[in-house]
């Protein structure tokens, strides 16, 4: 049955302009205010982000210029350069290569203290005696500076203690996360973020970037980001390579030579044989294996990823890594790793200490083989959030996924 409703009249009161005239002026008034507040405020920010960017980046472009002298120089023609121009250009190079050095130094110093600003300080007038031609100056201030940085680097060595609460473990956990602490003969103890996945229940895949070989300005992700997009609940970085804000990698930026294959099957840097001597590890369904040289390894699309680095710590439960002459290698920090133990795939990091000691701390936990990683800004690991970094964006990383 239709239903007819009744016509209703809504007596809405009369809108009146000349009553509501100061309302809507200031309401107007009000609004424009806030506008142009914000407006400032913004451009206020955006001013000091700028201010420092550029103060943050003064250096590098300085070493940047410096550089390009040093190259103009040497492109010189040979009939014109005499002994005291070979003199002036051997004293850049000797210089500059040197600041190089110094000032990537402070960047990963950058990532470990909260104020070098006095050593920043005191590189900037290095570039300044470059800029005058002071070169010896400048060589007596970066001796200096580095002596200055050896002195930080070990009051942070120094200065990393175990809480008193973390559990003191020479096993390592079974599934999931731990914080402990490792008690290795004739060293000491040990501090290590560990990761355990058991390829039962767990892949282990390779995550990159990039979606093909890469020589420069290469792509790069946070670790948090890989773990997002691939679902993962764990991960750490993965290889070696030259970070955008180093002066040497100009030309290379974000780029990595060592052999990688993704989850996706894609293989990187197969064509470059420089590093095939190098260590890698491979993940598959229900195994991961390592061989001691890449050259032992074809291309092979089957497993899950490909990763190559060095030094290999751990081989077949022995300890195979004892230092050598690279002072990064013999220097206190956090060494990222990944390790097995059986079926159990581990990833982390070995704080506050050396190469040679971190594969000293996992064949005390008993890992049956261990690669090394990258480190210093670079280190980062993640379980629930992260554990360690985030540090610098990487080009590729290891994961953990539930299968």
């Amino acid at each position: 049955m239709k239903v007819i409703l009744p016509k209703t009249k809504l007596n809405l009161p009369k809108f009146r302009w000349d009553k509501h005239i100061p309302i809507i002026i200031i309401l107007l008034i009000t609004l424009f205010s806030g506008i142009y507040f914000y407006q400032n405020k913004i451009v206020t920010l955006q001013g000091l982000i700028s201010s420092l960017t550029q103060e943050k980046d003064r250096n590098l472009i300085e070493l940047e210029r410096i550089g390009k002298e040093l190259d103009d120089l040497k492109n010189q023609d040979q009939v014109k350069r005499n002994d005291d121009l070979q003199k002036e250009i051997d004293n850049i190079e000797v210089t500059y290569k040197k600041a190089v050095v110094i000032y990537e130094d402070i960047i990963e110093l950058r990532y470990k203290s909260k104020d070098i600003s006095v050593i920043e300080k005191q590189f900037a007038e290095v570039l300044s005696k470059l800029a005058k031609k002071d070169y010896s100056g400048a060589q007596d201030s970066l001796n200096q500076i580095a002596e200055k940085i050896n002195a930080e680097e070990e009051k942070l060595a120094a200065s990393v203690t175990i809480p008193a609460s973390t559990p003191q473990s020479n096993a390592p956990p079974g599934s999931g996360y731990s914080r402990q602490s490792v008690n290795v003969e004739g060293l000491g103890t040990y501090l290590v973020s560990i990761v355990a996945g058991d390829l039962s229940s767990t892949r282990v895949i390779v995550d990159t970037a990039a979606d093909s070989d890469c020589s420069n300005d290469c792509p790069v992700l946070p670790l948090a980001t890989y773990v997002s997009r691939t679902g993962a609940y764990a991960g750490v970085n993965g290889t070696y390579f030259c970070p955008a804000e180093y002066p040497s990698c100009a030309g290379k930026t974000n780029s990595y030579d060592l052999l990688v294959m993704n989850y996706k099957k894609t293989y990187f840097n197969s064509s470059n044989n420089v590093y095939s001597n190098n260590p890698a590890v491979i993940f598959g369904d229900g195994y991961i294996r390592f061989v001691s040289a890449v050259s032992q390894w074809g291309r092979d699309t089957s497993p899950n990823g490909v990763l190559s680095n060095y030094p290999l710590l751990v081989q077949n439960g022995n300890v195979v890594f004892g230092g050598d002459d690279d002072p990064k290698k013999g220097s206190k920090g956090a060494r990222s790793f990944v390790a097995n133990k059986g079926n159990i795939v581990y990833i982390g990091v070995v704080h506050s200490a050396t190469v040679a000691e971190s594969a000293r701390a996992l064949k005390t936990l008993g890992m049956e083989n261990a690669i090394n990683l990258d480190d210093g800004g670079s280190t980062a690991l993640w379980s629930g959030g992260y554990k360690v970094g985030p540090g610098r964006n990487l080009p590729n990383v290891i994961l953990f996924v539930k299968k």
